[in-house]
């Protein structure tokens, strides 16, 4: 039996090859889409499980109170390690102080790279169960040590030992290889971790620490716990609670009111976002929102599989009413259409592994993933048989029950149709399908609107032709003036400068400022940027009133440029002479700025000041000459630096690069959404392609006597098209209010955004018309076309 329900299958899709091949088009789309939402899924809620200490590391973080509103970051003071060793040890098993992960310049004999890599305390190998391929987890209790990843050792050493080789960091730490472990995956937090460095190293290095051992004040490390085994997270982070309060009471610190908690490592990537002091989402709603997107779709070539099979029905009864005339039971049939709906199901899921395996490149590239399909993964293949039976049993159980329902008697005359509401089921599965689709392609078009907005924004400086570059030793600073001459005399740029930050980044803030009418009892804490005289000139920020740094005058080492956050938020009328005072010291406003974006520009620019330092060594801004091309400038540039910093490897970035790449995630999720909404409205045109069939296929006698009585091709497109148009509309009317809602709520989290204009959905409307009419128009015009003496013969 189960033999011949399978020829009986085979035969009949081999048959209606035309029919055969659009199923099996829109379920393989549907199923490779669904199945690559579900690896990108799968990549993100596997973030970080690399490490086996996963469930109990956390970070500590901390609340404050800064310019009026609650403010959370990772940042700690020096002693809190200690300070957690000693006073609540037995919560921890493993607590480690280290710096962010920075760009290092890493020499092996002629070798020079900079790459990015940890100062961490020995016991970091052992939370974070490094795969070690040489060496122990040991390896940091050498204060000058060094473990490298698999990648960097091949790149230094090739296939030869890596370990006890010395090296050099920034070209003044020597070290020795005491370690190798193996590259981290992708969707891991230290994935570019490309070195471990001992944090003692980095203790002896900079001997400003020393007078941080004690000091509460200032936080500028990072602090990362594995708990005890048999310890809660969150008992344990409500007992650490004030640990960094009971030290600052009396305090100017104390007005920030910090409170500390411990962020578990498994909501590091997903619960990202906080607001007001508690988790405000994160990737974790893309990843809601995608998995809803991805069953959706599948629904959609399922509902698309249901409307063609029925649309080929008519073509069918008669089969139907034979069998059942000859004594076919209702299951006999039911179980036939299942056969061949999961025998369409099995060719689309192959076709459909295909799919995913040729788009993977192109999804990795646009999702800046390295995802794959899991061929060795047992729950991988369950997942997919359970997905193929389920999806065969969905899309074959209406054309199963439907069709094996009609009487024989009345098929066999002819009299299929049973009543006004057969049309409705397909009719409201299309306008599901059409009002999903519609309310993917405004949000699609919402969020590039957004980033658009974004990308408008002013910056407040010029970004074009800048380029910046991150100092790794003091060798530039220290002939910084023969370098901007030797630059300036080749004609390669029109400006240098120093600062401690990037533009487009926040590298230091400060507290301890005092103005006149201040809110005795606020905290505050701004951006405050050490710069050299000549940044404003190299890249071109925009004066509001009073004027820039000056050599020429000394009081300006006593001297701030503010911008107009900074203005508003300290209430000056006359900001130019205004007195700041500074842990101390009184400074004077000479110049206030227009908002320079430099951290995200979906938010209000953060009131921030700017003053000379001599030690803004950290990063060098070039503005390139525009009259000599940039290959030819960056070649010049190169030289120089070659021979005053030969120790480190001559790389920049463009600033327009880098101020692009803060439109990153958003660019990245409207594109996989663009593909989504694209992919989503093919396959409802697909619908409404067997739609449009089954239509023209009942209503072939009423167009041919049309015809006789003088309709034309124009007025009979134009009533089978009004029906389709109709459906459409009720699903605009359907998707608009959803689409609004939905994108109204996303926007609230951006303080800068763009308005839901009108014009988008009514873009949105018009566009899906206009597509649903083209796509019936084949079948419409096909059937209007018909010399009505063959539709109207009934033999």
């Amino acid at each position: 039996m189960i033999k011949n329900y399978l020829k009986i299958a085979w035969r009949n899709l081999v048959k209606n090859k035309t029919h055969t091949f659009i199923n099996v088009a829109g379920l393989s789309v549907g199923m490779a889409l669904a199945m690559l939402i579900g690896l990108w899924i799968w990549d993100e809620l596997s973030y970080n499980k690399y490490y086996d200490n996963y469930d109990h590391i956390a970070r500590v973080m901390q609340n404050q109170t800064n310019n009026g509103e609650i403010q959370t970051m990772p940042n700690e003071p020096l002693p809190l390690g200690n300070e957690l060793r000693s006073s609540y040890g037995s919560n921890f098993k493993y607590v480690t102080m280290a710096t962010g992960a920075g760009i290092h310049t890493l020499t092996y004999n002629n070798i020079k790279l900079n790459r990015p890599g940890i100062f961490f305390e020995p016991q970091a190998t052992h939370m974070l169960s490094l795969k070690m391929l040489h060496g122990t987890l040991n390896g940091l209790t050498d204060p000058a040590s060094i473990m490298i990843s698999a990648s960097v050792a091949t790149t230094y050493f090739g296939n030869a030992d890596p370990i006890n080789k010395m090296m050099k960091i920034d070209d003044k730490q020597v070290v020795k290889v005491t370690g190798v472990y193996e590259d981290q995956p992708a969707n891991s937090y230290f994935a570019d971790m490309t070195f471990v460095a001992p944090w003692q190293l980095y203790v002896n290095s900079n001997p400003w620490m020393n007078g941080l051992k004690n000091e509460w004040g200032r936080s500028a490390f990072l602090t990362y716990v594995q708990i005890a085994d048999n310890a809660d997270m969150n008992k344990v982070s409500g007992l650490i609670k004030d640990a960094k309060m009971n030290k600052v009471i009396g305090g100017d610190e104390s007005k920030h009111n910090p409170r500390l908690f411990l962020h578990p490592m498994k909501q590091w990537h997903l619960y990202a976002n906080f607001k007001n002091g508690v988790v405000d989402g994160g990737t974790i709603k893309y990843v809601w929102l995608f998995g809803l997107t991805g069953i959706f779709v599948l629904l959609l070539a399922c509902i698309n599989f249901m409307n063609l099979s029925t649309a080929q029905s008519t073509r069918r009864v008669k089969e139907v009413g034979i069998r059942k005339a000859v004594g076919s039971k209702r299951s006999q049939l039911i179980v036939q259409f299942f056969v061949e709906s999961l025998l369409m199901v099995c060719f689309s899921f192959i076709l459909a592994l295909v799919l995913v395996q040729l788009s993977l490149p192109f999804l990795n590239q646009l999702a800046d993933k390295k995802m794959f399909i899991l061929w060795y993964n047992p729950l991988f293949w369950g997942i997919c048989i359970c997905f193929n039976f389920f999806t065969g049993l969905l899309a074959g159980s209406y054309p199963a029950f439907y069709l094996s329902s009609f009487k024989p008697v009345k098929v066999l005359k002819g009299a299929m149709n049973a009543g006004r509401f057969t049309l409705l089921p397909r009719r409201v599965l299309v306008i599901l399908q059409f009002s999903f689709s519609v309310t993917l392609i405004i949000g699609t078009t919402v969020v590039y609107r957004q980033i658009q907005y974004a990308k408008e924004r002013p910056a407040g400086y010029n970004k074009a032709g800048l380029i910046s570059m991150r100092m790794m030793n003091g060798a530039v600073h220290e002939h910084f003036d023969v370098v901007k001459n030797e630059l300036l005399k080749s004609g390669a740029i029109t400006n240098i400068a120093e600062s401690g930050s990037t533009t487009t980044t926040v590298g230091t803030y400060s507290g301890g400022l005092e103005w006149v009418n201040k809110d005795p009892n606020a905290a505050v804490d701004f951006p405050n940027i050490d710069v050299s005289p000549d940044y404003g000139k190299t890249i071109g920020w925009q004066f509001k009133a009073g004027r820039d740094f000056s050599q020429a005058f000394k009081t300006d080492s006593l001297a701030f440029i503010i911008n107009e956050a900074a203005v508003k938020y300290m209430g000056f009328k006359k900001p130019i002479g205004e007195n700041i005072t500074w842990n101390g010291v009184s400074f004077h406003v000479v110049g206030v700025i227009k908002d320079m974006v430099m951290q995200s520009p979906y938010q209000e620019v953060q009131p921030s000041m700017f003053h000379l330092s001599g030690d803004a060594s950290r990063i060098v801004t070039i503005r390139l000459n525009p009259a000599m091309g940039a290959n030819e400038a960056l070649n010049k540039i190169e030289h120089v630096f070659k021979i005053y910093n030969p120790a480190q490897p001559f790389e920049y970035s463009f600033v327009d690069e880098q101020y692009a790449r803060k439109f990153g995630e958003e660019q990245r999720i409207g594109q996989l959404s663009a593909v989504f909404a694209s992919l989503a409205v093919l396959i409802s045109c697909l619908g409404l392609f067997g739609m449009a069939a089954f239509m023209a296929e009942q209503r072939v006698k009423e167009i041919g006597v049309r015809k006789i009585l003088g309709a034309s091709i124009f007025n009979l497109w134009s009533l089978l098209s009004a029906d389709f148009a109709m459906l459409v509309m009720i699903a605009l009317v359907i998707s608009f209010p959803l689409a609004y809602y939905f994108m109204h709520s996303w926007l609230q989290g951006y303080q800068y955004k763009a308005e839901l204009s009108w014009w988008i959905f009514a873009l949105a409307g018009v566009c899906t018309i206009t597509i649903t009419l083209l796509t019936v128009s084949f079948h419409t015009v096909k059937a209007a076309l018909v010399n009505p003496v063959k539709s109207l013969r009934s033999e």
